[in-house]
């Protein structure tokens, strides 16, 4: 009997605990927003994107991992360079191909003419 007393009362004060937590805590309405933690140091804008622009490049944690939009940002950027200077080292190898071509015909004109 004095077990069971007990239990109600110990009942009872967690029941008035949680009544009074949900009443009490709708008064200030809820939590405001924290403000999401942006990229301390960002890919420069100014310049192409270096190799210890890379290595210092650090995300911020969310709460599932790092912010998508952050990642996305940096590898599109990091995509479109890497494009742009692919597409640099092609057209420079084809001058150079066209420059040596150049270069070896007019050698090998002369001695054609030779033996005509």
């Amino acid at each position: 009997m004095v077990m069971f007393l007990f239990l109600v009362v110990a009942l009872a004060v967690v029941v008035a605990a949680v009544t009074l937590a949900v009443v009490g805590g709708g008064e200030s309405g809820p939590l405001p927003e924290a403000a999401p933690e942006r990229l301390a140091d960002p890919l420069p804008p100014d310049r192409p994107v270096g190799r210890a622009d890379v290595e210092n490049l650090r995300f911020p944690l969310a709460p599932r991992g790092y912010r998508m939009a952050d990642v996305d940002d940096a590898l599109g950027r990091l995509a479109a360079e890497l494009a742009e200077r692919d597409a640099r080292i092609a057209d420079l190898e084809s001058a150079l191909a066209g420059a040596r071509a150049a270069a070896h015909a007019p050698a090998d004109k002369p001695a054609q003419e030779g033996q005509q």
